[in-house]
């Protein structure tokens, strides 16, 4: 069962936490242990759009070209946190291309959604990051790429984040990185007044930030 979601006088619920950022930030496995953390279900946005459209992000980009795939994933975002009346909140790691999108940025902007962005810069990014399937826009030349991406996405994720986690210092801090990585996003989500977070980093939680033995 999904832990209850307050609310303050005047304003919705936070029923989604979003994790925004460049491919390899960890969206997706530090999103997984936020969700555990919270008590919550997890959406992956790629791999979400392909279960639900039945083509993959490179069958996306390759047949339908990516304005097509875009407004799949806008349409995929929008349906994921509607969701939230029915299934009970999420954290969803979206697709590092979300925020190009204006609708998007403004549905992330939203009262009823917490997005947090997880940064690096794209030489670390680059030396963590491989070419795959979901990642059509990675060529050869993964720094060169993911430079152009950061220097055209940083300001849009910095525009939709109510707080950036910096990720190269939990990976340089030694052993289990990505759970290191999720305690931070949780404290921050405390921090914005989360009840589910403030529950989670409270003295006596249960700590769900063992990894499984």
């Amino acid at each position: 069962p999904w832990r209850p979601v307050l609310s303050v006088p005047d304003r919705p619920p936070t029923t989604a936490v979003v994790l925004v950022g460049l491919m390899g930030s960890g969206k997706t496995t530090v999103g997984k242990k936020v969700a555990r953390l919270l008590g919550w279900r997890f959406l992956d946005g790629d791999v979400e759009l392909e279960a639900r459209s039945g083509r993959s992000v490179a069958e996306w980009f390759a047949d339908a070209g990516e304005d097509a795939f875009r407004r799949a994933e806008a349409d995929l975002l929008e349906a994921a946190l509607a969701e939230t009346a029915t299934y009970g909140p999420v954290v969803v790691g979206a697709g590092g291309g979300v925020v190009v999108t204006p609708a998007n940025r403004d549905r992330l902007r939203a009262d009823d959604v917490a997005v947090v962005y997880l940064h690096a810069d794209a030489p670390f990014l680059a030396s963590r990051t491989q070419r795959k399937p979901h990642r059509p826009l990675l060529t050869d030349e993964p720094v060169e790429v993911l430079g152009r991406m950061y220097d055209d996405r940083d300001r849009l994720y910095r525009e939709v984040a109510d707080a950036v986690v910096e990720v190269r210092p939990a990976h340089e801090a030694g052993e289990r990185p990505k759970w290191r990585l999720a305690e931070r996003v949780v404290e921050a989500l405390a921090g914005l007044g989360l009840p589910a977070a403030l529950a989670a980093t409270s003295p006596g939680a249960p700590n769900g930030s063992e990894p499984p033995r």
